[in-house]
């Protein structure tokens, strides 16, 4: 045994005695490289013996080792810079763990207090669910989907409609009848009047042209867009249209927030197990019970992508029947519902029109082809001149004493044969020289459009003109303008040699803005 220990003190210092030296031997190294007395020791033995130009050496290889020395400092530091760095992030990692071991504590305790509130909630409704029932209800699948069916049938504490402000609506008119107002104007004197009225009574001044082409809008499509710069009058026009007919437009001013349908009728709410009606459907409702006209304004509309907000809308004012104008509201029907939404669905009113302004900067977005086709586009860009307007009072109007004007206009004043002939060649040059075609929509608004602003007092080559200026020219903004720069003045001799040089101005005065342009 004396044996073994022998060998195993010899074998064992041999292996420490090794390390031993290295830290031995690490430290009387560095002890050497920094022993700046050595140094010194060593340049006076030699410093007799040295000529000028061995001195410039001399001080050359000092420098040398000071540069080294300075490096393995500089290379310690970053060692141990690195490793507090680490040991700091590693305890920013823990600590951020801690954190959400936290939140995931109090997550489980507020979904604790979220099925205690349901047990509470369904007992007060008569239920009594045992807490093993409520447990299962956030663990297990089938609980989850028993407890989201059993919501459905929860109805308000109140017994109140889940729809406050349309079954208010519902009260209000449960007794009333359609006004007939006795209307017996036609349209241009229509133009006439609501023009001297925004004049007398709100200092707003249009020219006649765009009384007239509002009103020819309405009667082609419910969708009219009003743009151009800041400070003509685009919002004050339907406004003081509102007020003319003693029945104020519905203003929403669009936010950028805006991307889906709930901004405009709101949503149900699966909390208060209520529905958050918004203005613009509460209008909607209420012009279901008569037959005045209504008006949605949309402030801004283009400072939210129109074709998101607004998109079902779109889909559902171009169906050709009316009786398509239909919405889901809510998937589901409850018996103190309001009388008009048959399972949970709302009819579009045919007697509201929805006006949007918009201006085009860096802020908004480009209303893009789907929304421009499907819509009547105004430029006012102009402020109209002051002018003596007699005193007009304000008057209400039937919606449908209206669109009978609109429908009149269509039969008396239909877009004429020669007209829609040169329509189809000015299509094919278009398609020639620009590669560009324009679809059914604008011919059909281009028939609705025409006949009603003749009735409000214009010429059919100039009504004619406005639509394609702003329906089909618009679109070669969309095409390389370098492109179709040459195609331009031959595109307004086509119009000179086929419609005459004194006609077509709204498109000449476009295509020379579109050219000085480029």
């Amino acid at each position: 045994m004396a044996v073994y220990l022998r060998f195993l003190y010899d074998f064992m210092e041999q292996f420490f005695s090794g390390i031993i030296n290295i830290f031995v031997g690490i430290f009387r190294g560095l002890e050497k490289m920094f022993n700046v007395k050595a140094y010194i020791k060593i340049l006076q033995e030699y410093s007799t013996e040295f000529s000028t130009g061995q001195w410039i050496l001399v001080g050359l290889a000092v420098l040398l080792v000071f540069v080294f020395l300075i490096g393995i400092i500089y290379l310690v530091y970053l060692l141990f810079r690195k490793y507090f760095r680490f040991r700091k992030t590693l305890v920013e990692h823990e600590s951020l763990l801690e954190e959400v071991a936290k939140l995931d504590r109090s997550v489980m305790k507020l979904n604790q207090e979220k099925e205690e509130l349901y047990a509470m909630k369904v007992s007060q409704i008569g239920l009594t669910p045992t807490s093993t029932e409520i447990e299962n209800s956030s663990s297990a699948v089938e609980g989850e989907e028993n407890v989201e069916s059993e919501e459905e049938e929860i109805l308000p504490e109140d017994n109140q409609s889940r729809f406050f402000k349309l079954t208010q609506i519902d009260n209000e008119y449960e007794n009333k009848e359609s006004t007939d107002f006795g209307n017996s104007f036609n349209l241009e004197e229509l133009c006439d009047i609501f023009r001297n009225f925004a004049a007398y009574e709100m200092k707003l001044y249009y020219k006649i042209k765009i009384i007239r082409l509002f009103v020819a809008s309405l009667g082609a499509t419910r969708l009219v867009i009003l743009q151009g710069i800041s400070g003509t009058g685009k919002t004050s026009l339907p406004y003081a249209w509102g007020k003319f007919l003693k029945r104020d437009a519905t203003i929403a001013s669009v936010q950028p927030s805006w991307r889906d349908r709930t901004e405009l009728f709101g949503y149900f709410n699966e909390f208060t197990k209520k529905f958050n009606e918004t203005e613009v459907l509460k209008a909607m409702y209420e012009a279901g019970y008569n037959d005045e006209i209504y008006l949605t304004i949309l402030d801004e509309m283009n400072i939210a992508r129109v074709e998101y907000y607004f998109a079902e809308m779109l889909s559902i004012l171009e169906m050709p029947s009316r009786d398509e104008w239909v919405i889901d509201l809510v998937p589901n029907v409850w018996p103190n519902d309001p009388k008009h939404l048959p399972d949970g669905k709302l009819k579009i009113p045919e007697n509201m029109w929805y006006i949007g302004t918009i201006n085009n900067d860096d802020s908004t977005f480009m209303v893009t082809d789907k929304v421009y086709d499907r819509a009547m586009p105004i430029d006012i860009n102009d402020k109209g001149q002051v002018f003596d307007a007699a005193p007009t009072e304000p008057m209400q109007i039937n919606s449908s004493y209206l669109e009978s004007l609109f429908e009149k206009a269509k039969r008396e004043f239909p877009v004429s044969e020669d007209t829609l002939k040169k329509l189809e060649d000015m299509d094919d040059y278009v398609i020639e020289h620009f590669r560009l075609a324009f679809g059914n929509r604008i011919v059909k608004h281009i028939k609705d459009f025409v006949p009603v602003y003749v009735a409000c007092g214009g010429t059919e080559i100039d009504g004619f003109d406005y639509v394609l200026a702003k329906k089909v020219l618009r679109k070669f903004e969309q095409l390389n303008l370098s492109f179709i720069r040459d195609e331009i003045d031959g595109y307004v001799k086509f119009l000179d040699k086929t419609f005459g040089k004194e006609n077509m101005n709204e498109c000449k005065e476009y295509l020379a803005r579109l050219k000085k342009s480029m």
